[in-house]
């Protein structure tokens, strides 16, 4: 027993408990995919140590023929045909032979498609001879290769053309390429919504990945911006432009500004082939390619599957409605119990900053009962940050670069009809009116923020604002640019954040942000994946799950449910771990597996989500849900805690994956539904009414008359009309009743 490797090891014990063969080698597969086995103390495995003992394991060598096409191997040779580490002698060439749609299934999820260097690949092509599938996989991979390649060497070509400035240099030239492409021609600065597109998206993706290759060949020194260094900049790059049109500087300027335009064209280019070729090929399983000759055709075979994915692009849309109009609902009780103190600010931007408060409002309440964060967060630097606060200063901010920078801009490019001139008039004018910097970008030193954040942080406790507040909530949204760059340069892990996602660019003592990002971005996304996605390893995220749970289960007991938290079954061969909810009524019972992500944004994420966390999540409540019934059925205690009456029907069981992301919604997870967390929510509330836009506040139809018999209200979008109850909410949830118009 102790000369064989782990998964050997676990081959044997389930060989011993009697369970066939391929049952046995799926769950060693599905171990492996899980990152076993755990550190035992400080020993923890390198992924190379994993893939190795995996690839010569027993299950390996004897996997049945059939086996292959399980998916757990079938994700298994996806993992090994990702890596370079470790090669397992024969092994293509064996399941090309054995499971051949397997391997093409395996090659896709592998992602070789963007990596024909590797030596999977040439694995690959030595498996092809004499297997016609396999060959005629391998030419379509070298159609792909060659469209990278094309794309990959224009985008150097165009970058070799900018290769001399610098990152503050670039976003220069990113602002002024912004306001030229991206900013809104006919800005309403009082928008309820944060104006979002797919567009600005695409390009804001690929600024990122701009600022990511500058930040890489960066050295410290040209990151620590000083007035000096930045002085030079703007008036090599940015005043020629603005104010010396004709002169050689000019010039220079204005062929730097096109060649940028080609460089992000040339980005997006790139970026556009992976996510709707190499990445639909890999990761759509609605659709197929077919070689036409030298030209790849897409085939659409699962229509369903296409209009899921766009549909919860659409559920995602009406949640943050959803969450906007419960603002609202919590505004009015504010306003009704005391009406003067909503006048905020100047009379003049008291409008823009009851927006920026209801926005505000509306990201705390989807983070507090969707994400379960608490009302104080840590910052990235360690310190306590009051959410709202931090909420309301980026919302502010947002509110600011909208009227004085997108909306005053837009304004003077229809008067001039030129956008340089309507730069040129918005700088100006903004000297004019006490010195104020209206340039396409804007810097400060970190004691200016300070200050200036810090009346937003005025409190009954604190009527002159804390600038240790503002100081915390400054880090929260700040993105270390020198940081950055050595995590870059010497290759280490780590998150990207989006430029979104922290807004405000520290350059040492310097910090920039640009109002083209952070007045059109959507701050309560930006704040979800802050946390969620950046900050998913900080230490409060466990405390954020249970309270997820826990929000759950009070909702489910105003509803009459009785509910159990965090019970752990007692231990066997397949230790279950602990259940997460457990609640009964009328006796149905619902297990239910809660998991706590971010907002995801490609098709990409969702697949690594759904074969990942959500794989895993069904394994984990298949196992739970035997523990819950095995009890149920033999200790009598058990049952009388779940309110479970003796002398009524069987209870049934439901299983329930719990998720915060809307990814793979209404799929099944190991035979069990998956479903949102707000899902769940609006059920158990009852009002999936605000998810229809009763006020038509996001249709432009707001304050307009509606006819008599037009009923938008709660009363006409029940979900329940014949009253509650576990039967009927089971209902709902599997047939996504809280969608339907």
């Amino acid at each position: 027993m102790t000369t064989r490797n782990y998964f050997d090891n676990l081959l044997l014990r389930l060989s011993e408990h009697g369970l066939p063969r391929p049952v046995a080698v799926e769950r060693v597969a599905t171990a492996y995919l899980d990152g076993k086995p755990l550190p035992v103390g400080k020993k923890k495995l390198s992924k190379k140590e994993r893939d190795r003992l995996f690839w010569s394991s027993q299950a390996v060598r004897d996997c049945p023929a059939e086996s292959w096409n399980a998916d757990a191997m079938v994700l298994a040779l996806a993992r090994y045909l990702g890596q370079e580490s470790v090669a397992a002698a024969d092994l293509i060439t064996r399941v090309s032979r054995e499971a051949p749609h397997a391997l093409t299934r395996a090659v896709r999820h592998s992602r070789l498609v963007l990596n024909s260097h590797s030596p999977r690949r040439t694995e690959l092509d030595q498996a092809a001879p004499g297997n016609e599938v396999v060959a005629e996989l391998c030419r379509m991979l070298d159609l792909f290769a060659l469209a990278h390649r094309e794309r990959v060497a224009a985008l150097e070509a165009q970058k070799a053309r900018l290769e001399q400035l610098s990152a503050f240099d670039l976003l220069i030239y990113a602002s002024l390429y912004a306001f030229e492409a991206l900013v809104p021609r006919d800005f309403n600065a009082k928008t309820p919504v944060a104006p979002s597109s797919t567009d600005y998206q695409i390009a804001w993706d690929a600024l990122t990945d701009l600022l990511a290759w500058k930040l890489a060949g960066a050295s410290g020194s040209s990151l620590t911006l000083t007035e000096n260094g930045i002085g030079r900049s703007i008036a090599r790059h940015l005043r020629p432009l603005l104010f010396e049109s004709g002169t050689a500087h000019a010039d220079e300027a204005l062929r730097n500004l096109r060649a940028f335009h080609a460089l992000v064209d040339a980005q997006i280019e790139l970026n556009e082939f992976i996510a709707r070729s190499a990445d639909a090929f890999c990761y759509d399983d609605s659709i197929r390619f077919e070689r036409r000759g030298d030209r790849l055709e897409i085939v659409e075979v699962d229509p369903a599957a296409r209009s899921a994915w766009q549909n919860d692009g659409l559920k995602l849309a009406r949640l943050h409605g959803y969450w906007f109009h419960r603002a609202i609902e919590e505004f009015a009780a504010y306003v009704a119990a005391d009406p003067d103190r909503w006048a905020i600010g100047r009379p003049e931007n008291a409008d823009a900053n009851r927006l920026a408060w209801l926005r505000a409002l509306q990201a705390q309440l989807r983070l507090r009962e969707t994400y379960g964060v608490d009302d104080e967060v840590t910052s990235g630097s360690g310190q306590t940050v009051d959410l709202f606060q931090a909420l309301l200063s980026l919302n502010l901010m947002s509110a600011f670069f909208q009227r004085d920078f997108l909306a005053a801009f837009a304004d003077r490019l229809d008067a001039s009809g030129d956008w340089v001139t309507a730069l040129r008039r918005l700088a100006m004018d903004g000297l004019r009116e006490g010195l104020q910097n209206r340039l396409p970008l804007t810097w400060s030193d970190r004691a200016s923020k300070v200050t200036n954040i810090t009346g937003w942080t005025v409190t009954v406790s604190e009527p002159e604002g804390s600038p240790r507040m503002a100081s915390a909530i400054l880090d929260f949204w700040t993105c270390d640019m020198v940081g950055m760059a050595e995590r870059l340069q010497h290759n280490e892990p780590g998150l990207q954040p989006h430029l979104f996602e922290q807004p405000v660019l520290k350059f040492g003592p310097t910090l920039v942000q640009l109002p083209w990002i952070v007045g059109l971005q959507n701050n309560s996304s930006a704040a979800i994946n802050n946390l969620r996605r950046l900050g998913a390893r900080r230490g409060h995220a466990r405390d954020e799950a249970r309270r997820i749970e826990a929000g759950l289960a009070r909702l489910l007991e105003t509803r009459g449910f009785t509910t159990l938290l965090n019970w752990h079954p007692p231990p066997g061969f397949d230790d279950p771990g602990e259940v997460d909810l457990i609640a009964t009524l009328d006796q149905h019972v619902l297990i239910i597996e809660v998991k706590s992500t971010f907002l995801r944004r490609s098709q990409r994420e969702a697949w690594l989500h759904a074969t990942t966390t959500l794989r895993k999540a069904g394994h984990q409540l298949r196992r739970k849900f035997e523990a819950v019934s095995l009890a149920i059925a033999s200790d009598s205690e058990f049952r009388a805690s779940l309110n479970l009456n003796e002398g009524q029907a069987a209870p049934r069981c439901h299983g329930l994956i719990a998720d915060t992301s809307i990814e793979c919604d209404h799929q099944r997870f190991g035979g069990f539904l998956k479903v949102s967390v707000e899902e769940l929510l609006i059920a158990l509330r009852d009002d999936r009414h605000l998810l229809n836009d009763p006020e038509g506040l996001f249709s432009g139809n707001c304050g307009e008359a509606r006819p008599r018999d037009a009923d938008t209200g709660r009363s006409a979008w029940t979900l329940y009309p014949d009253g509650f109850s576990a039967e009927r909410f089971i209902e709902v949830i599997e047939t996504e009743a809280v969608w339907n118009h």
